[in-house]
């Protein structure tokens, strides 16, 4: 799906899991499946190349490889956010020009992977990936996971400097956050992480939705849509019974893809083994008892929340 650099998201865009086969190499079946899930869940866009999707023990070819299959599953159906994440200026401008000729809708840049610029290094680099593609682009702002970021002034500097940048995604209590809301809004569209922590107070303080794993997506498009229509109470009726399992799955970067991952496979009725890159270890009987207990509630994938209703 195409769209002008004013191009700005809004709603609970999953941001999809790497499947891995037998052999260690990326499952199309599996990917394939995840994607027709979320659309069927009712997601008004999908996000790729996340944290969430080991994106730091993928090669760059498989990044590419990703987001091509991405677009062509997808097939214009909704938009696709995909994340560019390099070692360096040079590989994140690559990358980045890769996704947007293969189709992304917009682009999220993460810092440079394993660097620890200063802000104002930071605020440059940013500039430079923006200013080499015409495609809407935003950040990831991450410094809890990437060990960097920007402060509200400076993220709004840089909007005054790139009329491309559209977009922001956030990883961060809604404390800090809002302070991003604040500074940005209108002109930028923030969205939250943390596998949807808060998330009516985040929709309260003007977040336009939500980048989390796909696990309980369909209940989270749920918890915004009643928020849309006016219905707080249902919204934080629905957010109680998801918070369980998303303090569950946020313990940990690990726990959320080694745990995550497999319930929602089972959620979506995938088969695949689940096989992860970054965490090596198999999976705790004691934990996976707990990722069942916290999300026995959820059922099947875009059931409508019947059991929720």
């Amino acid at each position: 799906m195409t769209a002008g650099a004013s191009f700005r998201p809004k709603g609970i865009y999953p941001i999809l899991y790497a499947f891995f086969d037998e052999r260690g190499a990326l499952d199309r079946r599996a990917w394939r499946a995840e994607i027709e899930a979320v659309i069927a869940a009712g997601a008004p866009g999908i996000a790729v190349l996340g944290l969430i999707t080991e994106v730091a023990a993928l090669e760059p070819s498989e990044r590419r490889t990703l987001v091509e299959w991405a677009i062509e599953d997808v097939a214009g159906r909704v938009p696709i956010l995909a994340t560019v994440a390099g070692r360096d200026l040079g590989e994140t401008c690559a990358l980045a020009r890769d996704a947007e000729a293969a189709g992304a809708t917009a682009l999220i840049v993460q810092p440079p992977v394993g660097a620890r610029p200063s802000e104002g290094e930071l605020c440059e680099f940013f500039a430079d990936v923006m200013a080499a593609v015409k495609s809407p682009a935003g950040i990831q702002n991450a410094p809890e996971f990437l060990g960097v970021g920007l402060s509200p002034p400076a993220v709004r500097a840089l909007a005054d400097r790139r009329s491309n940048f559209t977009l922001m995604k956030g990883e961060g209590p809604v404390a800090v956050v809002k302070r991003y809301v604040d500074a940005l809004s209108p002109r930028v569209a923030v969205l939250n992480g943390r596998g949807g922590l808060e998330l009516p107070d985040n929709l309260r303080a003007g977040c336009v939705g939500l980048v989390p794993a796909p696990d309980c997506a369909d209940w989270q498009m749920a918890i915004q849509a009643a928020f849309l229509a006016g219905d707080e109470a249902r919204m934080d009726a629905l957010y109680r019974d998801i918070l369980p399992y998303v303090v569950f799955a946020m313990q940990s970067l690990d726990v959320a893809i080694l745990y995550g991952k497999r319930m929602f496979a089972a959620r979506a009725g995938i088969d695949n083994p689940c096989a992860c890159r970054i965490v090596r270890d198999a999976p705790d009987p004691f934990l996976i008892a707990a990722m069942r207990r916290w999300s026995a509630r959820f059922g099947p994938y875009a059931n409508q929340l019947g059991a929720a209703a």
